[in-house]
């Protein structure tokens, strides 16, 4: 196969700064905001994950489309979730010989505008400076002025309730029905290797819509509750907030995770926040401050916990401290069977140092 030769493409940030350079996937323009992800691998992870829904990810790692993509063993979803993608250099061939296909073809059929040929070091540490912001990306407008103007359409994350969208419309269940140990699962986002991490661990999962009331999935007799990730931010969702505190009223073991780490604490009395740039990638350092131990982590969040209202809690413990700037990482209830982590510990992209997570789940539920 030979390299095609691209159209040319503009990225226009909300601040009217602007980046040239080559059109990759389909013809188009998209917004959304603009994130940065420092994994080295695990693209198609990446771009399939529901928390994504919205964003336009900056990938930092030089060569993106190398490998090809496979259409089931590395999808975490059904669909491709993100609105766009910025790269250094995009390959539209790839060498991996268990490949379904390339990147570009993959992103044509899924309708996904990208650009590549950016500095994207320099971007980045603009970005960190900057804190985070819309953008929009074309292959079809190259006016700068237009594209700023079509921006102003683009919606701000925060505020922005999202996780009704990309949850399931139909609860499903997943695993081995005669399994002893029975999960709830509210779907706010939810990625298929944690359905995986439980069905491997001997537990069988029903999904729920995000909107599913307590009582719908009380019915169902589970011996836990999963509170999964998700995109948009916490605060925009008092619903979920709701189903939330009527687990902890139930007393059964239940477990969050990154979204589901702050409905968790919004449901504790905790607020949350928009944080400057988010945690993004598979090379976060947290510890464990109950075990004093390190992990490296996969990570995809741009809200955050309050630290100081932790503090002041009387009923919750903070467990998990971010390394590089001490955001928080996890939390437990001191009063009720609950727990949940920030970042994501079925490492799909990511190390494996935080599956001890599921088991200690698993393990409250069969006490």
């Amino acid at each position: 196969m030979k390299h095609t030769q691209q159209p040319e493409a503009l990225l226009v940030l909300q601040d009217g700064t602007v980046y040239k350079g080559l059109a990759l996937g389909k013809k188009g323009t998209a917004g959304g905001e603009i994130c940065f992800n420092t994994g080295m691998t695990g693209y198609q992870e990446i771009y399939t994950d529901p928390s994504y829904y919205g964003q336009v990810i900056i990938n930092t790692t030089s060569h993106i489309g190398n490998y090809g993509v496979l259409n089931n063993a590395e999808q975490e979803s059904n669909a491709v979730q993100i609105r766009g993608m910025v790269c250094n250099f995009f390959s539209d061939i790839h060498s991996r010989y268990t490949a379904d296909g390339s990147l570009q073809d993959y992103f044509e059929r899924a309708n996904i505008v990208g650009i590549h040929g950016v500095d994207t070091r320099q971007l980045v540490r603009y970005i960190r400076s900057k804190g985070v912001m819309n953008c929009i990306i074309s292959s079809e407008i190259l006016d700068p002025a237009l594209l700023l103007a079509e921006l102003q359409r683009v919606p701000d994350m925060e505020g922005l309730e999202l996780s009704s969208e990309v949850s399931t419309k139909e609860a499903y269940e997943q695993g081995d029905p005669e399994a002893k140990l029975r999960v709830a699962v509210l779907d706010l986002g939810v990625k298929r290797s944690i359905l995986s991490n439980f069905n491997e661990r001997g537990v069988f999962c029903k999904v729920f819509p995000a909107r599913t009331p307590y009582s719908e999935l009380a019915a169902w007799k589970p011996n836990g509750y999963f509170i999964a990730n998700g995109p948009g931010d916490p605060a925009a969702m008092p619903y979920a907030v709701e189903t939330v505190k009527q687990v902890l009223d139930a007393d059964k073991p239940m477990f969050g995770i990154c979204l589901g780490h702050q409905i968790l604490s919004l449901a504790s009395g905790i607020s949350t926040y928009k944080m400057h740039n988010g945690h993004r990638g598979l090379n976060h350092p947290v510890k464990n401050l109950i075990t004093g131990r390190c992990e490296v982590t996969s990570q995809n969040h741009g809200f955050a916990v309050s630290a100081d209202e932790i503090m002041d809690h009387n009923n919750v413990e903070l467990t998990h401290i971010n390394l590089n700037d001490k955001t928080i990482e996890g939390i437990r209830r001191k009063d009720k069977p609950a727990f949940s982590v920030q970042y994501h510990p079925e490492s799909s992209p990511g190390p494996h140092d935080s599956h001890y997570l599921f088991d200690q789940f698993v393990g409250m539920m069969k006490e």
